[in-house]
Parts: structure tokens; C-alpha cells; sequence
């Protein structure tokens, strides 16, 4: 009977907490609350009548792009063919979805076709994607337009990358890390483009630069020997 008697001024006590607590916060908890339902209700206004129709809308632009972008046709991949709009219009009009996103990808390359490398760099550095092999080849024109610009480190940097993304895709992985041996060496850092080389060949040995590289590990090594 005692313990009852115990429990119930302890239960009464925390009772009376709560509702001290509700009494001096309670207009705090309401306005957070209220907050949480106009961001989740806000949120769900964006997302299915505005970011979902120009979703849409982007995703039928940008097939006439890719269209031409088989064609290697960059002009016409920037800027349309006066009654297609072109990857450009694409990025500026329809901002924030994935359409415009890999928008930015067309663009990256299709600068770089047209020598423009600071557009081309511009661009392929603020792409991104989760498909691994477009990432790969994102990678590896960027640190051809960086090379263009003389950004050597930046462009060995990328290629590096590039060869790590998607391996199963041992020709381009190859010939991006290549590239990066070959950079590297040109630039007179032998001893890092013969451990590149070395790489090259114990990752990729049955592709067309990994059979090279045997060469380029031979030679460097003799220099570094004499």
C-alpha cells in the first residue's frame, strides 16, 4: 500500500512537468509544428506541379539532342535547329531537373568538339551522374579540355578519376589512365607516370594500352636506372 502511495506523487509530479512544459512552450512547439506541415506540404506542391511538368517537358527536348549528338552535330546540340531547342535552352529553362543535368554532359563534350574548352570545362565539371559509364566519359573530356587549357595536374587528376569510375568498361579505363601516364610524363614527373603505366598494365592487360605499357614501364625504368 505504501509503494502505491510512493508511485502516485512521483506520477503526479512528472504529470505536472508536462504540463509546465506545454504552458511555457507550447506557441514554440505549435509554430514548429505548423513549419514541418507547410515544408512537407510545400514540398510536395514543388515536386508534383512544378519540378514533374518541367520534368517532362525537358525529357521531350532534350531526344532531338541526343539525336543529334549521334550525329556529332555540336552546333545543333548547343543550340537547336530553330524548332528543337538545344541542349543551352535546355539547361536555362528547365534548371534543377535530370534532363538539364545530363543537358550539361551534351554540352561539356560538344563545347570540346568545337575547341571551346573553357565552355567545355564549365560545363562537364558541374555535371554528375549515378550511371557510371556517362560519369566515366564526363570525367575523361573534362581532363582533355583541362589539358587544352594547360591545367596539367587538374587534367591527370581527372583522367585518374575517370579510369576508377567504371572499370568494367576496361577500353575507356585504359585509355583515360593512359592518358594520365602519358601526361604525367610529358610533364616530367616519370617516377608517378611509371607507377601510372605499372597500373595500367596490372588492371587492363588485355586491353590495347595495357599491351602498351610494357614499352613505356621499360623505358622509364631504364632512365630512372642510368
Amino acid at each position: 500500500m505504501s509503494e502505491q502511495h510512493q508511485a502516485q506523487p512521483e506520477n503526479n509530479d512528472i504529470v505536472l512537468k508536462a504540463q509546465n512544459f506545454w504552458h511555457k512552450n507550447a506557441k514554440t512547439v505549435l509554430i514548429i509544428l505548423v513549419a514541418i506541415i507547410v515544408i512537407a506540404g510545400g514540398w510536395f506542391g514543388y515536386s508534383n506541379y512544378i519540378l514533374k511538368p518541367k520534368e517532362e517537358k525537358a525529357a521531350d527536348a532534350i531526344v532531338k539532342v541526343q539525336e543529334y549528338f549521334r550525329l556529332d552535330s555540336s552546333n545543333l546540340v548547343l543550340n537547336g535547329d530553330g524548332q528543337n531547342k538545344g541542349a543551352l535552352y535546355i539547361i536555362n529553362n528547365y534548371s534543377g531537373t535530370k534532363t538539364a543535368n545530363l543537358a550539361k554532359f551534351y554540352a561539356g563534350v560538344s563545347y570540346l568538339h568545337k575547341a571551346d574548352f573553357n565552355n567545355a570545362v564549365k560545363y562537364l565539371k558541374d555535371f554528375s551522374t549515378d550511371a557510371k559509364q556517362v560519369q566515366l566519359l564526363a570525367l575523361g573530356n573534362l581532363g582533355d579540355a583541362l589539358s587544352e587549357l594547360n591545367q596539367k595536374d587538374q587534367a591527370i587528376a581527372s583522367y585518374k578519376k575517370a579510369a576508377t569510375v567504371f572499370e568494367t568498361d576496361e577500353a575507356n579505363s585504359a585509355e583515360y589512365l593512359f592518358r594520365a601516364a602519358l601526361l604525367s610524363e610529358t610533364t616530367g614527373k616519370t617516377k608517378e607516370a611509371l607507377e601510372i603505366y605499372k597500373d595500367l598494365k596490372a588492371k587492363f592487360p588485355k586491353t590495347d594500352k595495357g599491351f602498351q605499357a610494357d614499352k613505356y614501364i621499360y623505358r622509364l625504368s631504364i632512365e630512372k636506372s642510368e
